[in-house]
């Protein structure tokens, strides 16, 4: 798995109608990648986030829509930025990425995390518990998943999970790559280290040089080449001649870039890739549904990639 260039989807609501709704995700990543993306991710949210819309905005099932994209492109990789591993049992969420794989042609990434958003949660009767809970019933899913995914057959009984010789046949590939999103020094990093092939680093550009720093030191703490864990970050993009810095809301300041393609390309590289992130995923949750400005996103990234 090489995830230079990647294009997320967070939003579905751009006044269309429901019929219209999905035509426009599929031309989006259909657009990513003619362009030269060589990842399309979706949130695994039932709820719209804050900052980006209301909850009752429309959002789609992640991986109902996924093996939807997967018979709509060709060569693009596929996956969720990140699943929150409390939304699904071990057992069916190694099912679903082995089914999207297979659907896909081999082209399914398992992005994972803890899952945060406390709303969902609560509304939709998931337990949430505190923060050290979620990340031991990732620790466990993992014992799981990972396994079954690789096409062994786990017997395990933990705290919150427990299998009998859990099967998940069929299989595409012998391994399907892992992903995390996050940048704790004390939990997340050590775990990507031990366990994942891409790190998906959530931080301000002003950390990310220690976060990859972190990545480093953990790796070689359990003898790993750190170059064998990849990295990205996650950045919104505007690409708008009279876009200022004015317009970025405070809570994105350092994870936003706006203005000309020649502006976004020389901040992109100054302060992402300059820092040691291995690449960049972007998603324009206000003109990435416009024909055209995912390209011109692509084209900007790659100018920053050369540069």
């Amino acid at each position: 798995m090489t995830i230079k260039l990647g294009y997320q989807i967070p939003n579905f609501s751009y006044g269309t109608s429901v019929s219209e709704l999905f035509p426009t995700v599929i031309s989006q990543a259909q657009e990513a990648e003619a362009a030269g993306f060589d990842s399309v991710f979706l949130m695994d949210h039932f709820y719209q986030l804050p900052g980006l819309g209301a909850p009752e905005e429309p959002m789609l099932e992640a991986y109902t829509a996924l093996g939807a994209l997967a018979t709509a492109t060709e060569r693009l990789q596929l996956g969720t930025l990140v699943t929150g591993n409390t939304y699904r049992n071990p057992t069916l969420l190694a099912k679903v990425i082995t089914a999207l794989d297979v659907i896909s042609q081999g082209r399914a990434i398992l992005g994972i995390g803890t899952g945060w958003f406390e709303l969902e949660h609560d509304q939709l009767g998931y337990e949430f518990g505190t923060f050290t809970e979620r990340f031991n019933k990732l620790y466990e899913a993992l014992e799981i998943i990972v396994p079954m995914i690789s096409g062994e057959r786990p017997t395990f009984s933990g705290k919150y999970y427990r299998t009998q010789e859990a099967l998940a046949n069929p299989r595409f590939r012998e391994r399907i790559p892992l992903m995390i999103g996050g940048s704790g020094e004390k939990k997340t990093i050590p775990l990507a280290a031990r366990q994942f092939d891409h790190l998906n680093i959530i931080a301000g550009f002003d950390q990310l040089a220690d976060k990859v720093a972190a990545k480093n030191r953990a790796c070689e703490e359990i003898g790993r080449d750190p170059a064998t864990l990849e990295t990205s970050a996650l950045i919104t993009v505007v690409i708008d001649d009279k876009a200022t810095d004015d317009m970025i809301p405070e809570a994105m300041k350092g994870r936003m870039v706006v203005g000309s393609a020649e502006r976004v390309t020389e901040q992109i590289k100054a302060n992402v890739l300059d820092k040691g992130i291995d690449g960049v995923i972007v998603n324009m949750p206000l003109t990435g549904h416009q024909p055209g400005a995912v390209a011109a996103a692509s084209k900007a990234l790659k100018a920053a990639l050369e540069g």
